[in-house]
């Protein structure tokens, strides 16, 4: 049965996936909107940019997420400076590295959604006089429905699974950093295998609830995302 520390890394993990999931949906709507849109000579390097954590190991991205948020790097100044201490190690550390690091598992199947919508819906929309912002709630939101439901549960499952980085930015600290990831690998590295299997098991039904949802609930959009 899990114990207390795998329930509290759990409940951990449930808290970390669920804020960044919601900062992505914020943030990543209006960069995937632009990405859809623009015909600036920027996008292909600011897509390259999202795309950087599928590609990149975990490690080095964590390795130059942790000098960044040091007391010498440009976030730990920052954060000192507002009277917030450092960010490594921390559970807010932890929420801005991995929103950059499930931040492509939202923004594209976002971007293939709102490309997929096309300009004649827009069209019609300026003919009849709406507003941009009447245009992007009332026709854009709807159409896209598929693509905020699919990025959603990506980034959230994504999060959920996280080891590299979140053990290079938020070490494991139990209440405050040790996430579910990081607690089957305490289990291993103990050779308590039976508490490791409780885990890595309902990770593993997890993910593919998750993604078997997905497939028959949206598979058009499944297969943009995969893009």
């Amino acid at each position: 049965m899990p114990s207390r520390e795998d329930l509290g890394a759990i409940r951990l993990t449930l808290e970390l996936a669920t804020i960044v999931t919601l900062l992505l949906l914020v943030l990543g709507t209006p960069l995937a909107w632009w990405l859809a849109r623009t015909r600036s000579r920027l996008k292909n390097a600011v897509a390259a940019v999202v795309a950087l954590p599928l590609v990149l190991p975990p490690t080095v991205l964590g390795f130059y997420l942790l000098l960044a948020m040091g007391p010498d790097g440009p976030l730990g100044r920052l954060s000192g400076a507002l009277g917030l201490g450092t960010l490594a190690f921390t559970f807010p550390g932890l929420v801005i590295a991995s929103v950059l690091y499930s931040m492509p598992f939202v923004v594209q199947p976002l971007h293939n959604a709102f490309e997929a919508i096309g300009d004649r819906p827009l069209e019609v929309a300026a003919t009849l006089r709406a507003s941009p912002w009447d245009t992007f709630r009332s026709v854009v939101l709807p159409l896209a429905r598929p693509g905020f439901v699919t990025g959603a549960i990506l980034g959230f499952a994504h999060t959920i699974g996280e080891f590299g980085v979140v053990l290079m930015i938020g070490g494991n600290i139990p209440e405050r950093t040790r996430v579910v990831s990081v607690q089957i690998y305490d289990h291993v590295e103990a050779m308590e295998y039976a508490q490791a299997h409780w885990l890595a098991g309902g990770m593993l039904v997890f993910s593919f609830v998750v993604l078997l949802l997905l497939y028959t609930l949206y598979p058009q959009s499944m297969r943009g995302a995969r893009r």
